[in-house]
């Protein structure tokens, strides 16, 4: 069984990682209505995986005999005053987000839930590629902003659909 400081602070995470999954859905559709097809794709897988580490979450504490909590999530938000801002918002959620995941390392740790310590290791590695892909992509947005073609350019060519990771934690439901 996992320690109980942080089962809840992951019951906690699934609603963040739910949240940002809407808020990516949010982005997406804003691309979309621009006919940024490239840039709506992006964000529509984003929100996927999103969706899909709060479905890992879910497993891991069904795998540790625990009940999951699904909480609420805020509304996200939908309107933006440029292309540049959705990018930089996604990039503070993925900040935000890290510190959650090292938060609740730390937690693990400080328990001495060794289980969950590890559970977290992939999360960690994963926000190290959130965090990098954004940064990268607020770069060419900022830089192109009046140039829609070639930010669908360089997402064409840079954002390649990603192989399946064996070592991810099982998803529930999948």
């Amino acid at each position: 069984m996992a320690a109980p400081a942080f089962v809840d602070r992951l019951n906690e995470q699934i609603g963040h990682e739910f949240s940002a999954h809407q808020q990516y859905i949010a982005i997406a559709a804003y691309y979309d209505a621009l006919t940024m097809r490239q840039m709506a794709a992006l964000f529509y897988q984003q929100a996927r995986e999103e969706r899909d580490h709060a479905m890992m979450m879910v497993q891991y504490l069904l795998d540790a005999d625990h009940v999951p909590v699904i909480p609420a999530v805020p509304a996200p938000r939908f309107e933006f005053a440029d292309v540049i801002e959705p990018v930089a918002l996604a990039l503070e959620q993925e900040q935000r987000v890290t510190d959650q995941i090292y938060d609740l390392t730390r937690i693990a740790r400080e328990q001495h839930d060794y289980a969950s310590d590890q559970f977290m290791q992939w999360f960690i590695k994963e926000q190290v590629e959130e965090i990098s892909k954004m940064g990268d992509l607020l770069a060419v947005v900022t830089r192109s902003k009046d140039d829609y073609e070639r930010i669908e350019d360089w997402v064409a060519r840079e954002a390649q659909g990603e192989e399946s990771d064996p070592t991810a934690p099982r998803i529930a439901g999948a």
